[in-house]
């Protein structure tokens, strides 16, 4: 029996990428997942693949933006599975460009989403984990939270105080809930799209069609955090593909 099995975890942003390769592989290790995101067609595809493999899930619509929708997620884990063992905080975008684009609403977007996203999944499970006496948050950062490079500085930024943040609640978490942030260096989903600028489009791309590693390569990185016995607490990992400078 795996640290996994039978434990219940809910994950933002989980209907691609990261967050979908994370649901698959803790459902084939015994969880039972609570799945949030925006696209909830995708998510509906995604429950029905676990079930099919003989595993649980449920979804639910999820904004991160919104306190509210964490608040429902984080509830209809104790509804559906009387309880909520780790919270994996995925949900996250990167509208790069350089600043003298003056995307202001990007910024905004990204502070709305990748920050206080991060915050509103604190807001709602920690006084959930208080009352269990147990608990796991695990968020995903990126490398961009220990390198800025040109086009990145807003994003870094919201990276930065995500590492800042969860650090902080490491600290003050006591020695019954855990706290661990995973960052990964250049993966292969749809990272790219997201950015207005058509050279940075371009060049993120290019980098992640040369070197990017699978997002199944996160997964396991998360699944080895939740699979530590309670005592052991992972709290920082940093994955990347071995060519990324």
């Amino acid at each position: 029996m795996s640290g996994i099995e039978g434990k219940v975890v809910a994950i933002t942003g989980a209907s691609s990428g990261i967050g979908e390769a994370t649901a698959l592989l803790l459902a084939e290790r015994g969880a039972r997942l609570v799945l949030g995101a925006r696209r909830s067609e995708r998510l509906v595809e995604l429950v029905a693949r676990i079930e099919e493999a003989g595993g649980a899930a449920v979804q639910m619509r999820t904004d991160v933006t919104r306190r509210e929708d964490l608040r429902a997620l984080v509830a209809l884990a104790g509804e559906r599975f009387g309880r909520i063992d780790v919270l994996v905080s995925n949900a996250g975008v990167g509208t790069i460009s350089p600043l003298d684009d003056l995307r202001v609403e990007e910024w905004d977007h990204m502070v709305d989403v990748n920050v206080k996203g991060v915050l509103h999944g604190i807001s709602a499970a920690l006084p959930v984990f208080r009352a269990q006496g147990t608990g796991h948050f695990v968020t995903v950062a990126s490398t961009a939270a220990f390198r800025i490079v040109p086009a990145m500085a807003v994003y870094a930024g919201t990276k930065f105080a995500v590492r800042a943040i969860c650090e902080g609640l490491r600290q003050e978490a006591g020695d019954s809930l855990r706290v661990t942030t995973v960052s990964p260096g250049t993966t292969a989903t749809d990272f790219a799209e997201a950015s207005s600028n058509s050279r940075v489009r371009a060049e993120i791309t290019k980098m992640r069609d040369d070197l990017a590693i699978p997002p199944a390569a996160i997964a396991r990185a998360i699944a080895f955090a939740i699979e530590q016995p309670g005592e052991v607490d992972v709290s920082e990992v940093v994955v990347r593909p071995t060519a990324q400078a």
